[in-house]
């Protein structure tokens, strides 16, 4: 049994929430010439549910052999990815503050879903969890939306936005799990966890 878990994921929010759990964690970034965004391509027809659970595989595939690769003491690795997704149309992370512009004005006025998956790995045994929120955005002015692209927030968020930052202001009411809407579902997280041996 071990004390730690390896967490492959370029998120402080991510590496935040781990903490709140009291999981001590390694973290197991890429090299620099893993070229991760190319994991975060979209296929043609996939649904949301889809994207985000082959993606979240993927990343766990190329840090498990990033483990091997590096020959690093064994313990589980945890990945996890988001999206969100109004209708089956998938909004990623915004390419620059015009493309985020774009994205918050159409999910301004509507209710979009947040999907986060999670997986792990540990020795031979995977695990998987998918956990899918719903968030409620109030109508927002152009003018609203720029003072918020303005703070760069939404860069490098899926959906051009964090929910626990500014724009928060904007939302009447979200159902599901918070810390999933942040990128880790605590509570899907945990049992995750205790099922590949850790004390959570």
């Amino acid at each position: 049994m071990t004390d730690f878990i390896y967490l492959a994921s370029q998120s402080p929010r991510r590496r935040q929430l781990l903490e709140q759990l009291g999981v001590p964690c390694e973290l197991l970034l890429p090299d620099a010439d893993e070229d991760s965004e190319a994991l975060e391509v979209v296929l043609g027809g996939e649904s949301p549910t889809a994207y985000v659970q082959r993606v979240t595989r993927l990343k766990l595939d190329a840090a498990t052999a990033r483990l091997k690769r590096r020959g690093l003491p064994a313990a589980p690795v945890l990945c996890s990815d988001t999206t969100v997704a109004l209708g089956r149309r998938i909004y990623g992370k915004p390419d620059d503050a015009a493309h985020a512009e774009n994205m918050l004005a159409e999910l301004a006025g509507h209710t979009h879903r947040v999907l986060t998956a999670v997986a792990v790995q540990n020795g031979r045994k995977r695990l998987e969890a998918l956990s899918v929120s719903r968030v409620t955005f109030a109508p927002m002015s152009p003018a609203q939306i720029r003072a918020y692209v303005a703070t760069g927030e939404p860069l490098g968020k899926a959906g051009a936005y964090a929910i626990q930052g500014r724009v928060a202001m904007h939302i009447p009411h979200m159902s599901g799990s918070y810390s999933g809407i942040m990128g880790l579902p605590l509570h899907e997280t945990a049992l995750l966890l205790r099922a590949a041996g850790l004390k959570v």
